[in-house]
């Protein structure tokens, strides 16, 4: 006995169902039970207030860098200014970098502290690299289910058309022609309008499974097959999940279309992720200059990347809004997505949820709404069938004028049981439901997990990026004051102690030459006399 296959089926996973349980605040402060339903305006401003914490947090983290600025600047002021001595003795302690006494120690904590903070960065970004990846990877199994949803339809929609404009060929062209053969033998005749009976009959029975039908019908007007560049595969909506067919110029695809819907996707998708890799960059080329203006202690690379590091910090935490809102309303939704399906599709007249219903859970307790369709269309070509055979052995030989008609009625019914068959495996719900659990589990497992690291990412390099801004002020104080320059270029002593001044060769006046001299006895005076007259 074969195994029977199982139907693939989707459950929320542990972190949509712990973000969709967190209780949810409106404006009112009030504790309520969160909906998904994007359109109300009550979840709207939820969304717009757990946005604004990153705000909040964005105030807060500018308030912190701003009193550690004023702190640097006011009472280094005044330490200056009331114990000036005490820093030249600590100056003469130290070993030339400052890092040798109170002061000395203190700078060296603070320029340790900004290196501390570049290293939180650096894994921040890490962390975020992967959750950019990991939200693509969702978004691309998203994207490539919701394609491949879009090609079944379309085969649908062909399929439907291609069946139903050969129908009419045959109506139109070979069963008329036939029918003028034999108007003079009522048997031959009857049957050769039961065949043209049971054909517009099929027609009628696969009109309804589509849903264009005035899309049908102008391709019904035409006795050429219904051409393929005409159809916009484009919509899953019941009765029938087939494609619209609109003119090619025509309006615009509807809004659940999986076609539309995945295109639309891929080019958002393509800006985030390129936007989120060009703020990646940013804040890793901050901190690797950061690291380099420490280590060379430039001072004009670190005020450019002081610049950069306020830019980032506002881009941090911007993003963190974003990242939240749209973790909350995810979670919203994948907690149970069929229900939101079923309740934002617009039916129209004489449709029923049950269709989308049997394709969303695919239950094997549930038939196919088309079945009693499908059924009542093969009995009518198996009867149509059953009519051609008996014309080919009763009418032939009386009427051998008919065979041409016969064997194009015959070739057109072959094709249409071959395309019925096809319907019937695509109008399944196994292949369709299988897409649609395909793409919730890139949307809400791969996307989701990716949202969180780059929630995570945010708020990380948001803090580092505070911490920076807060440490490199003092990281500043570390570095060597540049030596005075004299007019021709050569280093000034001025700004040295006398200590480490080099006496200048003495000079001697005459007098105290003629003095020094005499008082010194040469073997040889001329010599003396020429040395002391030069």
């Amino acid at each position: 006995m074969a195994a029977m296959t199982t139907v693939p089926s989707y459950a929320p996973s542990l972190w949509v169902r712990v973000c969709h349980a967190l209780p949810r605040l409106d404006l009112t402060m009030q504790m309520r039970d969160n909906v998904f339903v994007p359109d109300s305006w009550e979840y709207q401003q939820t969304l717009l207030v757990l946005s604004s914490l990153s705000a909040i947090a964005l105030v807060v983290s500018l308030l912190v860098v701003l009193s550690f600025l004023i702190h640097y600047c006011c009472c280094h002021r005044g330490d200056r200014s009331e114990g000036s001595e005490e820093e030249e003795e600590d100056e003469d302690g130290s070993t030339g970098h400052g890092y040798s006494g109170k002061k000395g120690r203190g700078i060296c904590c603070v320029t340790w502290v900004a290196v501390a903070a570049v290293t939180l960065c650096c894994v921040a970004i890490g962390i975020g690299f992967y959750g950019n990846s990991e939200a693509n990877d969702g978004m691309y199994q998203l994207t490539s289910s919701l394609l491949t949803a879009n090609y079944t339809l379309a085969s649908i929609d062909l399929l439907i058309s291609d069946t139903i404009s050969g129908l009419q060929l045959s109506v139109s062209g070979p069963l008329s022609s036939m029918e003028e053969l034999f108007t003079g033998s009522k048997p031959f005749l009857v049957s050769t309008r039961n065949c043209r009976r049971l054909s517009e009959n099929v027609i009628n029975l696969l009109s309804s499974i589509s849903l264009s039908r005035s899309g049908l019908d102008a391709g019904l007007g035409n006795d050429s097959s219904v051409s393929g560049a005409a159809i916009t595969p484009l919509t899953p909506v019941p009765p029938s999940v087939a494609p619209t067919m609109v003119p090619s110029g025509g309006l615009m695809p509807n809004p659940f279309s999986p076609g539309w819907a995945a295109n639309t996707l891929m080019v958002n998708e393509d800006y985030r992720w390129l936007s989120y890799v060009l703020l990646l960059l940013l804040d890793l080329i901050v901190c690797l200059f950061i690291l380099l203006g420490l280590a060379k202690q430039a001072r004009w690379l670190l005020i450019l990347m002081t610049v950069l590091a306020w830019l980032a910090l506002f881009l941090s935490w911007g993003s963190l809004g974003l990242e939240t809102a749209t973790v909350v309303a995810l979670s919203d939704f994948c907690s149970d997505p069929n229900a939101f399906v079923l309740n934002s599709t617009q039916f129209t007249t004489g449709t029923s949820a049950d269709i989308l219903d049997y394709y969303l859970t695919c239950s094997r307790r549930m038939n196919s709404p088309f079945q009693q369709l499908l059924t009542q269309s093969q009995r009518a070509l198996s009867n149509i069938h059953t009519h051609l055979s008996s014309l080919d052995r009763n009418a032939l030989p009386q009427f051998p004028k008919a065979e041409k008609s016969l064997r194009e009625v015959q070739q057109i019914l072959n094709s249409t049981e071959g395309n019925f068959h096809q319907l019937v495996a695509l109008l399944n719900c196994r292949g369709l439901n299988k897409d649609y659990i395909d793409s919730l589990k890139g949307l809400c497992y791969d996307g989701m997990e990716g949202l969180l690291y780059l929630s995570l990412y945010s708020f990380l390099s948001a803090l580092a990026f505070t911490a920076i801004l807060c440490s490199l002020p003092g990281a500043w104080r570390s570095f060597p004051r540049t030596p005075n320059v004299s007019s021709n270029g050569n280093p000034g002593y001025e700004s040295l102690p006398l200590a480490d001044r080099q006496s200048p060769p003495p000079s001697y006046s005459p007098s105290m030459l003629t003095g020094y001299g005499g008082s010194q006895s040469h073997p040889n005076p001329a010599h003396s006399r020429n040395l002391y007259s030069r």
